[in-house]
């Protein structure tokens, strides 16, 4: 349930071929993340419109950095958001069972440029193997395959939720911040895009009334937005949720300087690529 900084899927694909890389050079070598607060004080008074009111909460360019998570069964991504300085981090975690090791990367986006760190845990000496620094990497999207994998800055609303929430006929406000309705899947292509672990086709006309929920905080920042996604094919029915959080005291993201970066090396390009 992602905008396309790099979709849930791609970002996927980048952390599949890149531990795949990583774990065949480690054979052929012989060796063998805070949670959401929802914030204090009095809920948000019942609206008059409640679709507006919820919309309203969305974060805009006009907030300061946040923190936000989004789960898609049991896939998970956490990062940060920066409106003023068209700022974005988000990290992904992968772990390998042969050999038995960790992969965490973390992409950074500020405006046009990116940055990828990559650290590797669980195996002595792996970043040597493997060539890769452990400082940041500034990438060349030129270099990469399909540059459309990795993240870019659109808006401070990295989880499309305005567009999921547009969706709904009507939104119900159920009192103390708490607001809920049905998304219609198949509103357009951008919204199919966004939901790539879902099989839309195979839900029929259920994907046109899927169920979700909403939390606005006392702050009036939109919270949480939780997706209700019935069985459908091969698929069981999953629970997909955005969480926005810390809104004011996450870190403001800036480009990495000196000794903390370095230009992406070809094995970089080569772990992106597969």
């Amino acid at each position: 349930m992602t905008q396309r900084i790099g979709s849930a899927a791609s970002l996927r694909r980048i952390a599949a071929l890149a531990t795949a890389v990583l774990a065949t050079t480690v054979l052929s070598a012989g060796c063998g993340t805070g949670d959401a607060s929802e914030g204090t004080g009095a809920a948000p008074s019942p609206s008059a419109d409640p679709k507006a009111a919820l919309l309203a909460a969305v974060p805009d360019e006009k907030d300061p950095a946040f923190r936000f998570s989004t789960i898609e069964g049991a896939e998970k991504f956490d990062g940060v958001v920066d409106p003023a300085a068209q700022g974005l981090e988000l990290s992904m975690s992968e772990k390998i069972k042969d050999p038995e090791f960790t992969m965490a990367m973390t992409f950074r986006v500020i405006e046009e440029d990116i940055w990828v760190r990559v650290k590797l845990t669980g195996i002595p000496g792996l970043h040597d193997i493997m060539k890769l620094p452990k400082r940041w990497m500034l990438l060349d999207r030129t270099k990469l395959d399909d540059a459309s994998d990795v993240p870019v800055y659109q808006n401070a609303d990295p989880a499309n939720t305005a567009a999921v929430i547009r969706t709904a006929e009507t939104v119900e406000d159920r009192g103390n911040g708490t607001y809920g309705g049905f998304a219609d899947l198949t509103a357009n292509a951008d919204i199919r895009e966004n939901f790539s672990t879902v099989d839309v086709d195979a839900l029929g006309d259920a994907a046109k009334k899927v169920p979700f929920t909403a939390v606005v905080g006392a702050d009036g920042n939109l919270t949480s937005l939780t997706l209700d996604v019935p069985a459908a094919g091969k698929k069981k029915a999953m629970k997909l949720v955005a969480k926005y959080y810390d809104f004011g005291k996450a870190p403001k993201l800036s480009a990495p300087t000196g000794a903390q970066v370095q230009k992406a090396p070809a094995s970089a390009y080569e772990m992106l690529n597969g």
